[in-house]
């Protein structure tokens, strides 16, 4: 079988990974198919525990085939040992697929290291990327905005950055409809001389850059949710960190509130009186509305959704591959490479000052 994109979009779906469950799989790929009425699905699992939820589902089971296999990965497991179980485990048979041209994206709630390494292993970088990245959207103040990396790579150079640059802006342009995302280099400072040589150098070789974008400098940490940058670009060790200390000051800033209106009686009080607003916060800072990371610079798209997702947050990150697909990014990605020097991001750094 061969995908046809301009016709109906196929996602192979890893239906057993997952804190959540097969059936929240399934009703994710329920909705996904009610939101993209071109959407077809290759559900990938034990055939006997999607059969039965797919009754619930008919939308879903017209346009749908299970590929049975009884191997899961499970969230403990090495991506050295998920590795060797690939052709028997539903997240690696849903990436041979798309290798095989027989799905147009993968996507998977499972264990984060072994999607990146089976993906890497399967689909290898695209020409002209030497390391593939997590992206993923974020919340911010005035809308939404793309990081990247995550955490697939603890170290870059400078030409890693670029790359990654690129990436994320053509990330942005699909995900969040910005014809000239605003990007910026996440540093300790602002000022052209901060920061490490290879950060500096990127810097260098992005301003000069001929591409869809406007690289706007270094951001500091403390303004990645301003709103005012649309793509963060970092090395994965930073990026994780960053991206972890911002969920976790989200749930200290809810769960402070949550004590104050508990408090006393006027808090209770106050919390029927901004209720509406209170709900309004909670659902801009919920994962599942901003659910779907990406491995950029592959020779085919998965799409990492969070573990624990439920059915909504999974029907996201399914979205999010749709839509990728649907504009094809990885074309966008080669054609901005061709923009960039990267004989100027490979020449020595700078020491940093």
């Amino acid at each position: 079988m061969t995908v046809t994109t301009n016709r109906s979009p196929i996602i192979a779906l890893d239906v057993m990974s997952g804190e959540a469950g097969a059936a929240e799989a399934i009703a994710a790929a329920d909705i996904a198919a009610e939101r993209y009425p071109r959407l077809s699905f290759l559900l990938f699992g034990r055939q006997d525990v999607i059969a039965a939820e797919l009754v619930r589902w008919p939308r879903l089971a017209s346009r749908a085939q299970i590929i049975h296999c009884d191997d899961v990965i499970g969230m403990s497991d090495k991506p050295s040992q998920a590795l060797r179980r690939a052709r028997s485990t539903s997240m690696g048979m849903a990436i041979n697929a798309v290798k095989q041209g027989d799905a147009n994206a993968a996507v998977s709630a499972g264990n984060t290291g072994a999607l990146m390494a089976m993906s890497l292993f399967a689909l290898r970088t695209m020409p002209g990327i030497d390391r593939p990245a997590l992206a993923a959207v974020l919340p911010t103040l005035k809308s939404e905005s793309v990081m990247l990396d995550l955490g697939a790579n603890t170290e870059c150079d400078a030409t890693n950055l670029v790359q990654f640059a690129v990436m994320g802006a053509a990330f942005a342009r699909t995900v969040l409809g910005l014809e000239r995302p605003r990007v910026a280099l996440l540093n300790i400072g602002e000022e052209e001389l901060k920061g490490t040589g290879e950060i500096r150098a990127a810097a260098a070789v992005l301003k000069g850059a001929r591409l869809p974008m406007k690289f706007i400098g270094f951001v500091e940490g403390d303004k990645i949710g301003s709103g005012d940058v649309d793509v963060v670009v970092t090395d994965g060790f930073s990026g994780n960190i960053a991206v972890k200390t911002a969920e976790g000051t989200s749930r200290l800033v809810t769960g402070l509130l949550g004590n104050a209106f508990r408090a006393s009686i006027w808090g209770k009080l106050g919390y029927f009186i901004a209720r509406g607003a209170l709900q309004s916060l909670r659902a801009h800072l919920d994962p599942n509305a901003h659910n779907g990371a990406v491995f950029l610079g592959l020779n085919g798209l998965v799409v990492k959704s969070h573990g624990g997702a439920n059915a909504r947050g999974l029907a996201n990150a399914i979205g999010v591959a749709h839509d990728l697909v649907a504009d094809d990014v990885s074309r966008r990605i080669r054609d901005d490479l061709a923009g960039v020097d990267m004989a100027s991001a490979t020449a020595a750094a700078p020491d940093a000052a």
